[in-house]
Parts: structure tokens; C-alpha cells; sequence
């Protein structure tokens, strides 16, 4: 029976500049970067959740076909190439200040909502992130 999800994979075009989002402004670290055949092999995880790692891939073989790699850059570029990270936090106004200090762009300020307080963003490339302090389920 499956157990966890590992990786998850987010479609970035510049997997140098993905690191300096991912490790240098959300505070991932590289778990694994290797060359892997024809393409560069790139995992971030969290220092907090190093089972769930995030494959930063570029859209060329082996993930997609030649022909369709274009097309899958150019949804990327527009922001819907469909990436999505919902990821947790303690203190979201905390998180909100200090991503902002950084220098993330944060369009959005932290909101209450029925499961608790969050905020979004999205990385260079248009992938969604949403950053959330949750409500604990009542007892």
C-alpha cells in the first residue's frame, strides 16, 4: 500500500534562479542535484520536512517530448503551467514580514480564513505558492 509522497514537481525555467527563489528566499534546502542523464536532477525539501522533497524540472525530455516542451514553457511563462505548493507555517504574519524582507513580491496580505490564516504568492515562473498558520480542528 503506498505510504508518503516523496517528490513533487513544479516546472521552473531557469533552475539556477529556482534555487535562489526556493533555497535562497523560502528557506529550502538542496537535498539532491546531480545530472541525471539529459536532465539536471534538482530536489529542495524543507529543513523541517525532508520526506517531501520538490523536483524543480525544467519542461524538456525526459518529462515531456521535444515538441511538446515548448508549449509547456510558454504555459509555464504565463503562469499556468499548473504548480502548486500549499505549505504551513507557525505564524503567518511572522512568515509574511520576513519573506517580504527578503524581497519576495507578496501581493497578497495574510487572511483570516475558516481553516486558519494564509497568504499567496507565486515563484518567478508563475507556480502558486499559498503559505497558511492553521487552525487546529476543534477537540
Amino acid at each position: 500500500m503506498l505510504t508518503s509522497i516523496s517528490i513533487t514537481s513544479l516546472y521552473v525555467l531557469d533552475q539556477d534562479q529556482a534555487l535562489d527563489f526556493y533555497v535562497g528566499k523560502l528557506g529550502f534546502e538542496v537535498q539532491t542535484d546531480q545530472q541525471f542523464g539529459p536532465m539536471r536532477f534538482l530536489t529542495v525539501a524543507l529543513p523541517s520536512d525532508p520526506g517531501h522533497a520538490v523536483l524543480l524540472e525544467r519542461p524538456a525530455p525526459p518529462s515531456v517530448g521535444p515538441e511538446v516542451a515548448d508549449q509547456v514553457r510558454e504555459l509555464v511563462t504565463k503562469g499556468a503551467g499548473g504548480g502548486h505548493l500549499f505549505l504551513t507555517t507557525d505564524d503567518a504574519h511572522k512568515t509574511h514580514a520576513e519573506l517580504k524582507e527578503k524581497g519576495v513580491d507578496l501581493p497578497e496580505e495574510p487572511v483570516v480564513q475558516p481553516y486558519g490564516i494564509d497568504f499567496g504568492l507565486r515563484d518567478p515562473f508563475g507556480n502558486s505558492v499559498r503559505v497558511a498558520q492553521m487552525t487546529p480542528p476543534p477537540a
